[in-house]
């Protein structure tokens, strides 16, 4: 599924416009990003946590020349599912799934 394709569901779930369902949408993912990268962690119960993740320096090698490079430090952004989530997951499914 993709941004369009939940967006559509959104709507059609809530009985809003596309347009507003991705209004709605592009602002969860916004305050998402903006909490995180403040460095708090934003948590939706039975979900899941978004948070950022220190990642140090380490050594790595240049795959087209083999070379030794550093990779620098870096902020990159972590989800950890809820137990709900997982849960959900994890059961059989109801309908035909696509694999």
């Amino acid at each position: 599924m993709n941004r369009l394709e939940l967006v559509e569901k959104i709507a059609l779930k809530h009985d809003l416009s596309k347009a507003e369902a991705a209004r709605i949408l592009a602002t969860v993912m916004e305050e998402i990003i903006a909490t995180v990268k403040k460095n708090d962690p934003l948590t939706l119960v039975g979900f899941g946590t978004f948070k950022l993740q220190e990642r140090p320096a380490r050594m790595g090698r240049n795959p087209a020349t083999g070379q030794t490079v550093e990779i620098p430090a870096g902020r990159v952004p972590k989800f950890v599912p809820g137990s709900a989530f997982k849960q959900a997951v994890n059961k059989p499914c109801c309908c035909k799934c696509e694999k």
